[in-house]
């Protein structure tokens, strides 16, 4: 599999996403989204993450693809729900 969208965080990013996760102080989905990218960038398969985590594939790949196009805090944030 062919990665589209390759997360290469720097050592402030990698901090601050360890920083964000021991604190705790943050909603679940947020703190999720902190693991993928930690995960992803320790050169995890997006699959074994999905597993790890407990979330779906659908979701390491958005983040992933947040990272990417949009930055750190966008990746971490809620996007717009339809509905």
């Amino acid at each position: 599999m062919v990665i589209k969208y390759r997360v290469d965080l720097t050592e402030a990013e990698r901090g601050q996403l360890l920083e964000l996760i021991g604190k705790g102080k943050h909603g679940a989905r947020t703190l999720s989204r902190a693991r993928v990218l930690l995960k992803v960038d320790e050169g995890m398969k997006d699959e074994d993450v999905a597993a790890v985590l407990n979330v779906g594939l659908a979701t390491v790949g958005r983040v992933r693809q947040r990272f990417v196009e949009e930055g750190l805090e966008r990746a971490l944030k809620e996007g717009p729900r339809s509905g």
